[in-house]
């Protein structure tokens, strides 16, 4: 568990539709990403085809040389180092989360890193006994990526983040000069297109 005094890292959202959106390229993105010593990106893209989304992929990890999260598409995996998939994404692989995320190991093997989105105590409990390298917890702020997703704030955040035996990820609506205890990453998505 991180300490409450340890510095936050870096964590980039890679979101197609804002990209788009921003009118950014993804060399763009990437090098405005490494230069603010991201330790991972993740990309999401929740319309693009496997074509597209595999060739986004060989194009960051061309220009990036940390860790490439794909966001819940797994056959993808192959072009990056893990995935990070949602609560509601976990009955896709299996009835219990257990079961899903073994299933999910299974397939993609076990160097590969796996991230599971969290918002409340009961979700990071089951997250503790689950074979995961981190879990998302938020939203931090609101966003305007994920309109449904309850607020969390500082406060309510990092006592949250204290219960996970994972390194923790603060998500949703985060920016680059906050500061949150007990996290290790703050997943700012947004916030990178600002100079």
């Amino acid at each position: 568990m991180p300490s409450p005094k340890q510095t936050n890292r870096l964590y980039a959202l890679l979101d197609r539709d804002t990209l788009d959106r921003r009118g950014w390229s993804l060399e763009r993105f990437v090098t405005r990403a490494d230069a603010l010593g991201a330790e991972m990106i993740q990309y999401r893209d929740k319309s693009g085809d496997a074509a597209q989304i595999e060739e986004a992929l060989e194009t960051i990890k061309r220009l990036y040389k940390g860790r490439l999260i794909v966001n819940d598409y797994p056959e993808a995996v192959r072009f990056c180092d893990g995935i990070h998939v949602g609560q509601e994404d976990l009955a896709r692989y299996g009835e219990t989360k257990a079961e899903a995320l073994a299933a999910l190991r299974a397939r993609i093997g076990k160097e590969k890193i796996i991230g599971l989105s969290t918002h409340n105590a009961e979700e990071i409990e089951e997250a503790n006994e689950l074979d995961l390298d981190y879990i998302g917890l938020g939203a931090y702020r609101a966003t305007s990526t994920k309109t449904d997703a309850s607020v969390l704030g500082q406060e309510a955040l990092a006592r949250l983040a204290a219960l996970s035996r994972h390194p923790v990820a603060a998500i949703g609506g985060v920016r680059l000069d906050d500061r949150i205890s007990h996290v290790t990453w703050l997943v700012v998505g947004s916030g990178l297109y600002e100079d």
